[in-house]
């Protein structure tokens, strides 16, 4: 038999060691009748009895010939898996799809296909299947799930062939590897709109005028969808080619989404910990503000931000949103807990001033923390902070919840400081939350008699 990966690859199948190969594949029948088989014979010439012999001889005959010929049996046999989808939420289920083609000429026996996947996606699945004819398809599938995020393996595919006696079976495995890709969970968030927020894409602040006439507006070549009336005539005879004037320049937005990942600031594991609440929020964040236009970027405790991201993040409201969103949530998969014991490169790093939008999820914060977290609002035009509360989410259920004078002080200094600072408790609705920030920040602005949010 040879085993084939997607596009049909051939298995190592030389002749080495091509006894104990199919010796070795003699399940616990066929070693029983070899067994039988020599112990008859052993006995037939103690005793002297030629047909138990003749019996002997066929019991352990039939095992051997079983094995021969399906070793020498050659099954050419392509395989593939596709993952539908291969980037599925957690506590989603992907279903995966697995096709074998017979791409010889000869049928093939009874086959049992395994796929190797990991533990926490569930039971490894197994399936039988019946005479695949020359140039034969037979097509099966499963699910899997996930409650926790990460990247997981599948693969690789093995294909178990038996003979109708069930004296031997021998296992071939496929080359190639799949991988599962859980991201955090995705809430949808209400469509508010923070002060110090500009509108996520369009006329930009800035304009480049003339200032000294039409000879002097700076021309760029035409793009499908510009205005006709733009048309700047004298550059496009220059130029042989249509030129448009460029009256304005579009800015977008930029908001920054800081994940605080340090291991000290959160307790417990698992898919309900604070932990990965934060990771799920940030997910949130992200995905909402992509869509808005925002020119998004993410962050985290050590100053690192997602491999490929530009200088302003990236760009949503166009064709390369749905690519980003799904670097974004590839790199939040897989993130895990920092050594790191404080924020200060996350701060050098806001130190450029970006003056957009910054949405912070912050576990446990001592003083010295808490004060490099207030900095960080001056070098943004508007901040929300979710802070985690650790006593409630180490807390059980049906706990009484008591007073934390110290979240509470944290609290309060992210207000002092300008920042608009909402307490996480365990099991909240980021959504509510959301909503809550919006109204906190819309009370600060009317009591300053600055700008309401639209």
């Amino acid at each position: 038999m040879t085993a084939g990966g997607t596009g049909q690859t051939e298995a190592d199948r030389e002749e080495r060691g091509g006894v104990s190969t199919a010796l070795a594949g003699l399940t616990t029948r066929g070693r029983s009748f070899l067994a039988a088989g020599v112990a008859a014979a052993i006995c037939a010439y103690v005793l002297g009895q030629s047909d138990l012999l003749r019996v002997g001889m066929l019991l352990a005959a039939l095992p051997l010939i079983c094995a021969g010929v399906l070793y020498r049996t050659r099954y050419r046999v392509a395989g593939s898996r596709r993952l539908s989808p291969s980037r599925v939420p957690a506590c989603s289920e992907a279903r995966v799809h697995l096709r074998m083609d017979n791409v010889s000429r000869l049928p093939t026996g009874l086959l049992m296909l395994q796929d190797r996947v990991p533990y926490v996606l569930g039971p490894r699945p197994r399936f039988v299947l019946d005479r695949v004819e020359p140039g034969g398809r037979r097509e099966v599938s499963y699910r899997v799930r996930s409650d926790l995020r990460g990247r997981y393996p599948l693969g690789p595919l093995q294909l178990r062939l038996t003979d109708p006696f069930g004296m031997c079976e021998l296992t071939r495995s496929f080359s190639t590897f799949d991988t599962l890709t859980v991201i955090p969970r995705v809430d949808a968030l209400a469509p508010v709109r923070f002060s110090g927020e500009a509108k996520g894409y369009g006329d930009g602040r800035q304009r480049s005028l003339a200032l000294a006439g039409e000879d002097d507006v700076i021309p760029r070549g035409y793009r499908y969808g510009d205005d006709l009336r733009r048309v700047h005539w004298r550059s496009t005879a220059r130029y042989g080619e249509l030129m448009v004037r460029r009256e304005e320049q579009p800015q977008r937005s930029r908001c920054t989404v800081l994940l605080d990942t340090r291991g000290i600031a959160f307790g417990g594991a698992g898919p309900d910990s604070a932990f990965e609440w934060a990771v799920s929020g940030t997910a949130s964040v992200l995905v909402h503000m992509l869509e808005r236009g925002f020119s998004v970027r993410l962050l985290t405790d050590t100053g690192n931000a997602v491999p490929g991201e530009g200088g302003d993040g990236f760009a949503g409201a166009s064709q390369e949103t749905a690519d980003a969103a799904g670097l974004m949530m590839d790199t939040l998969a897989v993130i895990d807990h920092s050594d790191g014991t404080g924020l200060s490169r996350a701060y050098d790093v806001l130190r450029g001033g970006n003056e957009g939008l910054l949405v912070a999820f912050l576990g446990d914060l001592d003083d010295e923390q808490a004060a490099v977290v207030a900095k960080m609002r001056q070098r943004s035009g508007g901040a929300v902070a979710f802070l985690l509360d650790p006593d409630a989410w180490m807390r059980e259920p049906t706990d009484v919840p008591g007073p934390n004078s110290q979240h509470g002080e944290r609290l309060r200094m992210l207000r002092e400081a300008g920042w608009t600072a909402v307490s996480v408790p365990r099991g909240a609705s980021l959504n509510e939350l959301w909503r809550q920030a919006d109204r906190e920040r819309s009370g600060l602005v009317a009591a300053s008699g600055g700008e309401a949010l639209s």
